[in-house]
């Protein structure tokens, strides 16, 4: 359960910082309301998950799956631009946030 509620948490990453985006320094509410909503979620699921999860590896997966979703978002909408390094970077770090569940697993 602890997994599920920080990839949960990890997404939610994502949403509050592409409603940070849209809500242009707060001027608008709808995103602004999105942003706090998004943070309070990841935030307390971030803490539900470091109750039985090393403090390390739950940041780690946390901020790898919000970096991943945020610019996998980016680059589908084309705010961002493709590349392949950006592409192979992104694969790398899933490998790296799944490495990282697999060891906190053996240990």
């Amino acid at each position: 359960m602890d997994w599920f509620v920080l990839v949960l948490s990890g997404m939610m990453e994502s949403v509050w910082a592409l409603a940070l985006d849209r809500s242009e320094g707060f001027a608008h509410p709808a995103p602004t309301v999105v942003f706090i909503v998004g943070l309070a979620c990841s935030m307390l699921g971030l803490g539900y998950a470091t109750k039985t999860l090393p403090i390390g590896v739950a940041y780690a997966v946390w901020t790898g799956i919000g970096v991943v979703a945020t610019a996998l978002y980016g680059m589908a909408t084309g705010a961002e631009p493709v590349s392949p390094v950006k592409v192979a970077l992104l694969v790398g770090l899933v490998g790296c946030i799944v490495g990282l569940r697999l060891a906190s697993e053996s240990a």
